[in-house]
């Protein structure tokens, strides 16, 4: 069965979350070197927990195994939270990086 346009364009958007995090993790990695604050330690577990999902949700979306029913409601659903968590990493990002 292929993937409606709402679950790929949610898979590419679940890439786009996995890039983000990758450079807010290796930012975040080495500011815990240079402070080992706890607050900084929590961010890197926050970002290795999104990455996991972020993850595992591309795995679904490229096997063959339905994560998310074959409703087109539920597609454009999962599509929409997959766009804020991308605007929500992009503006963590840029507080992050400016």
């Amino acid at each position: 069965m292929a993937m409606s346009t709402e679950l790929t364009a949610a898979a590419a958007l679940a890439g786009v979350n996995v890039v983000l995090l990758l450079g807010l993790g290796a930012i975040w990695v080495r500011n815990y070197r240079t402070f080992r604050t706890p607050l900084v330690l929590g961010l890197v577990a926050f970002v290795a927990v999104l990455l996991l999902q972020n993850l595992a949700a591309l795995y679904f979306f490229l096997s063959m195994d339905m994560l998310y029913a074959a409703s087109p409601t539920v597609h454009t659903f999962v599509l929409v939270l997959r766009g804020l968590e991308t605007l929500a990493l992009l503006i963590l990002g840029y507080v992050t990086w400016t």
